[in-house]
Formats: C-alpha cells, sequence, structure tokens
C-alpha cells in the first residue's frame, strides 16, 4: 500500500476512538453497540483488503470486482445504518459518515499503489495558498517568513512536497550565513509545519490531483461551498480533478450545475434525500448503492491519473482545439 504516516481508515479509526473515549459511550448499551459494529467494521475492511483491483491497467473484470466493493459497501451499511445505532450515534459523532471516505480508501488503494509508494491517498489538509508574514522588513532580509496555508479533505490522491524557501542577497554581495531564528507558531491547526535550519525555512504539504467531498446529501449551500473549494485548488493546481460523492441529493431543477467549478457529482443511490426519521418507516424504500455509478467514478479518476497532462498551445494547433478534454 502507498505510504503515508496518515491513517487512511477514517471509519476504523473513528470507531476506536469512541471505544477508548474515556468519558463518552461507557455505558453498556453504548459498548454493546460498539462491539456489535466493530465485529462487522473487521469483517467489511478485511474484504476489502483481500479483493484485489481495479488497478492502472484495465481489465474485463474490472466491473466485476467494482460491482463486489459495492456489495461490501452494501451489507455493512445496512447493517450499520439501522435505526438504534443511528440513533446512539448522532451525524455529530461522524461514525456513519466517515464509511464512505473509507470506502473510497478501499477503492482506490490498487490503483494508486501502481503509481509508486510515495503516493498521497485518504483524507488530507492540503495546499490551499501561500502568502509571506515577515514581523518586520529587517527579518524579511534573513528569511521569507512563509505560511502555507491549507484546506482539509475527505479524500485525496495526489503527493507529498518538501520546499524550502532562502532569503537570497542581491547578485553583488557575498552569501553569508545568518542567524537560526524561531519559527512563530501561530495558527498550527491552519498553516503547516515548518522546519528552520538558519535562514533556510522548510515547508511539507500535500498537493491534491484528485480531491473528493464526501456527503451523505448534498443541498444548494453545500454545492455552492464544493463549487468554491474546486475553484481554490485548480487556480493552484490547474491539473487536479475535484468531485463531489453523496448518498442522497438535496437540489432542484433550479439549480444550474452547469455554473459550478466542480468536475462531477455522484449520487450513489440515485434518490432524492429524505429526513434520517422518515427513513426508518415502514413505507419507505431505501434505493441501494447502485455499481454502475462507482464504475463511472473509478474509471473517471483512473483517465485522469494515466492521461498525459502535457498539453500546451502546439499540441492544441494539432488538434484544432487548445482545451484538452
Amino acid at each position: 500500500m502507498p505510504t503515508t504516516d496518515r491513517n487512511p481508515l477514517v471509519h476504523g479509526s473513528n470507531l476506536e476512538q469512541k471505544e477508548n473515549h474515556r468519558t463518552k459511550y461507557r455505558d453498556p448499551e453504548s459498548r454493546n453497540f460498539l462491539k456489535e459494529i466493530r465485529t462487522e467494521y473487521d469483517k467489511w475492511h478485511k474484504a476489502n483488503l483481500n479483493l484485489i483491483g481495479p488497478k492502472s491497467e484495465i481489465t474485463d473484470q474490472d466491473d466485476l470486482i467494482l460491482t463486489q466493493r459495492v456489495e461490501l459497501l452494501t451489507t455493512y451499511k445496512d447493517f450499520l445504518d439501522q435505526q438504534h445505532y443511528a440513533e446512539k450515534f448522532d451525524s455529530r459523532s461522524n461514525l456513519h459518515s466517515s464509511v464512505l471516505e473509507e470506502f473510497l480508501y478501499y477503492l482506490f488503494k490498487d490503483l494508486v499503489q501502481d503509481f509508486g509508494q510515495n503516493a498521497l491517498i485518504g483524507k488530507s489538509h492540503t495546499f490551499k495558498d501561500i502568502f509571506f508574514v515577515p514581523p518586520k522588513y529587517s527579518e524579511m532580509l534573513k528569511r521569507p517568513y512563509a505560511r502555507i496555508e491549507r484546506k482539509d479533505h475527505d479524500f485525496v490522491i495526489g503527493a507529498t512536497i518538501q520546499a524550502s524557501f532562502e532569503a537570497a542577497p542581491p547578485p553583488e554581495q557575498d552569501n553569508t550565513p545568518g542567524e537560526v531564528l524561531t519559527i512563530f507558531k501561530e495558527e498550527p491547526d491552519t498553516y503547516s509545519e515548518v522546519t528552520v535550519t538558519g535562514n533556510i525555512e522548510t515547508h511539507i504539504f500535500d498537493i491534491p490531483v484528485v480531491a473528493i467531498e464526501c456527503k451523505t446529501y448534498l443541498d444548494k449551500t453545500m454545492l455552492e461551498g464544493s463549487s468554491r473549494a474546486a475553484e481554490d485548488l485548480k487556480a493552484r493546481n490547474p491539473n487536479s480533478l475535484y468531485l463531489v460523492v453523496m448518498e442522497w441529493i438535496k437540489l432542484t431543477n433550479d439549480v444550474n450545475l452547469r455554473k459550478y467549478k466542480v468536475d462531477q457529482i455522484y449520487v450513489l443511490r440515485q434518490q432524492k434525500n429524505t429526513d434520517r426519521e422518515f427513513r426508518y418507516e415502514s413505507t419507505y424504500i431505501k434505493n441501494s448503492i447502485n455499481p454502475t455509478v462507482v464504475q463511472h467514478l473509478f474509471q473517471k479518476v483512473r483517465n485522469h491519473l494515466i492521461k498525459d497532462w502535457a498539453g500546451g498551445i502546439e499540441s492544441g494547433i494539432q488538434r484544432g482545439w487548445l482545451i484538452d478534454e
């Protein structure tokens, strides 16, 4: 699997946190529910690890493997979505919503592995913007005081970048060593970590090639937020792909999807949203997750990862149209 210092098993991690919480979920009912969920989660996790593919090479078995992954997801999701679990662990606990994020890891793990052990996959705080905030001009001459602003993404495929910045002297001056400076650590949750050695500061941050936002349902306000995030990402990395994946949709026909900057929106159940309490009524029919939707999602991501991004004016002239589709 791709090497990363992050845990891509976000749902399993969420479950473990509840099992080990020192104050919450200590009552007998919660303990029993968590034990039952753990048993089913371990089955789902093991089955997905044992199921290999699809990978970067297209094969006749790809759709079958994707269908099997959807079947595994459906079995676990139907178990977890039972009313007594939903009422005990509400939406604020993120237990239910994190299932889809972990499913995306299983879906793409073998594809990403084909690109090497340094590939980034999973939940990430990724690069959003860079700016410079020296405390005064004399300090700016010693080092840049760069800040890397980050943005949380539910799921990304990308790369981790290490970049060093140094205040360069004018060409006519000698490059003399500067003093060792203390790094300001304001807003550590917003900005990337930085190491300072002499006058050189080194930043490590993640760049998404594919960013996927996971939702239980999507409404217009959420879509507008996703569109802004997609626009920000593409302004810094034009080769990136921004997708939204949800179970249900909460949009009307009045919404013009073409004005939003996301590349695609996937509704796994192909169904309008219904408030959670109504989903447990005997008359409610919940659509199953459609394997065809997941197959389209996988193929779109794989095509983006394996295609040539070079493009440019010269190659566009050869075609007659300049923007590659």
